[in-house]
């Protein structure tokens, strides 16, 4: 249960939940809400409300499902006709008047049916008709989710349990049969923030498997990098695998209204409060759909692998991980170093580190920061929100930009294995360019060990 003061604050301050009305049917006694966008999804959204639908029937009682249908007012007609139409399905869910639904064909009677039998606790807000759009200057899934995280928040402030949650969910995203317990579970004690193992879906066309295989292999690389480099960063940032405490919703004042990478910076704001749990008792399952709805992500990646705009089969160089690895280990024992020695020896790991550091205005934050601290374990907490996921990201992409351009992937895959020392599999081995099923191999094989 969340502490009632700062829920207010919050309230007065950061949410955006009094603008849109949420149509729900009965929302007592529940422990966790889970928020699922929705953007011209009308029938990937019915799948996946068919998935949370199978889970436990006693998850199922104390779990609610919030639909926000959204889109700007300058979002092309078939977007708003397609959300219009999920509006529709969502009422006729929520009064559970399915066979009277004229518009339907039976397939997707059939489908909604279940969903209106299974019990499941479902509610949505219009983002979408006339008046209601999200706007045109911040709209996109980042705004969408907080309109959603905002409303569920409100709803878990009357609930009696000790221990309550906001879990992410795209609309296009499957899930386990025992999501809705898994999540729960994993809550139980002082977690504030959990990411679930997640497996994209597997497309039908090889083209399409090939673009998911490497672009999944690029995100899973990204963890064996910055788990070399002992980063506290080394986290899955995919919005349909994010859960949060209530709390540590408050904590970080909500979501952000980002129209892409919200989830990337959500979860850097989590990560400075406490530890990222990864969640493998379940997993969910996105899309590997191609899109341009957003500047980058894994539709747009999906997108840019099928045109051919660029060689996709590079990774970051591994000696990059070197580099950051080494500057951490640095900043492991700060508490004797001024920022002259701490720069001198940056200089020392590589002079584009420095180089990085003084652009980044390293020595004037941390003479701030020196003289607030008076402890080595706070100061070490200091550094890392101070040197977070984003300007791990910027560092990499610089060192990467000025000196260590991409390199073959299955090399630099093989080889962030072995400075791991990690037991690395044969379909990896000598891999120039290995054939779709040698591909997947790989990709079961990361989806094991990250």
């Amino acid at each position: 249960m969340t502490k009632p003061s700062s829920l207010n604050q919050y309230l007065q301050n950061y949410s955006v939940a009094d603008g849109w009305k949420l149509i729900a049917g009965n929302t007592d006694n529940i422990s966790q809400v889970v928020v699922i966008p929705a953007f011209a999804e009308k029938n990937m959204l019915l799948y996946t409300l068919a998935s949370l639908a199978q889970n436990m029937p006693a998850s199922l009682d104390y779990s609610f499902v919030l639909c926000v249908i959204n889109n700007k007012k300058n979002s092309a007609d078939e977007v708003k006709i397609n959300n219009q139409q999920t509006l529709e399905y969502l009422q006729a869910l929520v009064n559970k008047k399915i066979q009277r639904d004229r518009n339907l064909n039976q397939g997707l009677k059939d489908i909604m049916q279940l969903i209106a039998d299974s019990g499941l606790r479902l509610g949505y807000i219009d983002a979408s008709s006339a008046g209601q759009e999200v706007p045109d200057e911040e709209g996109g899934v980042g705004m969408a989710r907080k309109i959603g995280m905002d409303r569920a928040l409100i709803l878990l402030s009357n609930s009696s349990s000790p221990k309550t949650n906001i879990l992410s969910l795209d609309a296009d995203t499957l899930v386990q049969s025992n999501y809705l317990t898994a999540l729960k579970d994993c809550f139980i004690n002082k977690v504030k923030t959990a990411i679930v193992a997640y497996e994209h879906q597997e497309p039908d066309l090889d083209e399409e498997r090939a673009a998911m295989y490497c672009y999944e292999i690029f995100l899973r690389y990204w963890i064996l990098g910055l788990r070399y480099a002992k980063s506290p960063y080394a986290f899955h940032s995919i919005g349909s695998a994010m859960a949060c405490s209530t709390d540590a919703y408050l904590d970080v004042r909500g979501m952000n209204r980002r129209e892409a990478g919200e989830d990337f910076y959500f979860l850097n704001k989590l990560a400075k409060i406490g530890k990222i749990n990864y969640v493998k008792k379940t997993c969910v399952f996105p899309s590997s759909r191609a899109s341009q709805r957003v500047p980058f992500g894994t539709g747009k990646r999906i997108q840019r692998f099928l045109t051919h705009e660029q060689e996709e089969y590079v990774l970051y160089d591994p000696q990059i991980f070197e580099i950051l690895a080494k500057w951490l280990e640095l900043m492991e024992k700060p508490f004797h170093y001024t920022e002259d020695e701490i720069m001198k020896n940056a200089g020392l790991i590589h002079p584009l580190l420095a180089s990085f550091l003084t652009d980044s205005s390293f020595e004037q934050a941390w003479k701030r920061v020196r003289r607030n601290v008076k402890d080595e374990d706070t100061l070490i907490k200091q550094f890392h929100c101070w040197f977070d996921g984003f300007k791990t990201l910027k560092l990499i992409n610089y060192l990467s930009r000025e000196f260590y351009p991409p390199v073959n992937m299955f090399a630099a895959l093989e080889n962030i294995l072995k400075m791991q020392k990690i037991v690395i599999s044969e379909c990896i081995l000598a891999a120039n360019h290995p054939d779709l099923a040698r591909q997947q191999k790989i990709i079961q094989y990361l989806r094991q060990i990250t």
